[in-house]
């Protein structure tokens, strides 16, 4: 991720308009691949599927599924156009969690940035949460970065998402080296996802 020269945000407390969320977004990254972990005893059924160029609705779909409760929308808001510029790019690999015939989770890396690799996406529906399924994958993860010749895995979380990540990027190999603060439109309000979504986010639509 590259950052650009801006002023720096003033100390204290800043308002934020209604209708606005504001997010605490934590980069963090390896420089080499991080000693292997052993997958759970609990994921002896699971297997990671790569999912070549997945069609624009089904991919969403699962998105939403992993993403709702952590105010991910950023893909259900890229045009089409841009959405299938990176899913049929060769230099990024999506992938889905499987058990059985059950999808469980979204997996995407991210090489197109010559000698680095993004781990763009990585969530669990939530009824995988809290068994395993996030380190069966994330040690499949670690192995399909470091396969290429990359010498960055790099990866942001953020506040709305779940509590556990950052520890869990940590315990993974990740050290965090930045923060940076986002401002956006809240979602739920235009109904790109349910007024529901993300309870750990306040909905705020007036200042009245």
């Amino acid at each position: 991720m590259s950052t650009t020269s801006n002023p720096p945000l003033p100390f204290g407390y800043s308002p934020i308009p209604a209708g606005k969320i504001v997010n605490a977004v934590t980069c963090l990254e390896m420089l080499a691949p991080p000693p292997a972990r052993p997958d759970p005893a609990s994921a002896a059924s699971l297997r990671l599927d790569r999912w070549h160029k997945p069609a624009s609705d089904k991919y969403r779909a699962l998105y939403r599924r992993v993403g709702e409760d952590w105010m991910w929308f950023s893909r259900l808001i890229m045009p089409e156009d841009k959405l299938r510029a990176i899913l049929d790019d060769p230099k990024v690999e999506v992938s889905v969690l499987r058990d059985a015939d059950k999808d469980l989770g979204l997996l995407e890396l991210d090489f197109r940035d010559d000698g680095q690799c993004e781990l763009a996406f990585f969530g669990l529906v939530p009824e995988a949460i809290g068994n395993g399924a996030g380190r069966f994958m994330m040690n499949r993860a670690l192995a399909s970065a470091w396969s290429r010749p990359i010498t960055r895995f790099w990866v942001h979380t953020c506040h709305f998402d779940h509590p556990g990540a950052p520890v869990f990027y940590q315990r993974s190999g990740f050290r965090p080296y930045t923060m940076m603060v986002e401002v956006c439109d809240d979602p739920r309000l235009s109904g790109i996802i349910p007024r529901t979504a993300s309870p750990h986010v306040p909905l705020i639509e007036s200042n009245a």
